[in-house]
């Protein structure tokens, strides 16, 4: 379907120890996201910036959504490309560098999917699903640093588990 998608939700701080922000050692960085109808994320800064390291935080957020954004799109290239896709795994990382000002940025991030396919026959076409699946992201498309792929496509075999490793090109 084409057109504009519009998303909305609610996000709330949480880490009022009872003064507010009198200074910035005197509140917590917790914040729960709310969306209807789907579990609330508890969410915070990331440890070296004061905040709690069990909860997500905007970095670990903007790394899975470009991972689980590839993934969609990249099993959706698979599909029209006939390719059967039996199991899927992301070993995402991400380099963020501190200005030295209060900011910094995503400088770039890698995407290592470790794919699982039907037959031997697939691994070229899944191996350019990814290029496709780049194209069609979303986030990676809305963002100013290289994603990067470095994909392992690997045949599965009889045996339950086990599959004939084949590594692509990194796309």
């Amino acid at each position: 379907m084409w057109g504009e998608h519009r998303y909305g939700l609610r996000a709330t701080w949480t880490g009022d120890r009872g003064t507010g922000t009198t200074g910035y050692r005197d509140y917590d960085r917790d914040v729960t996201i709310e969306i209807e109808g789907k579990p609330d994320l508890l969410a915070s800064a990331d440890k070296p910036f004061r905040g709690d390291p069990t909860r997500w935080n905007p970095e670990d957020l903007l790394l899975a959504a470009l991972s689980e954004c590839h993934l969609l799109a990249y099993l959706h290239a698979c599909v029209q490309s006939g390719v059967v896709v039996l199991a899927y795994r992301d070993q995402a990382s991400g380099l963020m560098v501190e200005d030295g000002r209060g900011g910094g940025a995503f400088r770039e991030v890698i995407l290592r999917p470790h794919v699982v396919v039907a037959t031997d026959s697939m691994v070229d076409a899944a191996t350019a699903a990814h290029r496709q699946a780049q194209s069609w992201c979303f986030i990676a498309n809305s963002v100013n640093f290289p994603v990067r792929h470095e994909p392992t496509i690997v045949v599965a075999t009889g045996d339950a588990g086990a599959s004939g490793a084949r590594g692509a090109e990194p796309a």
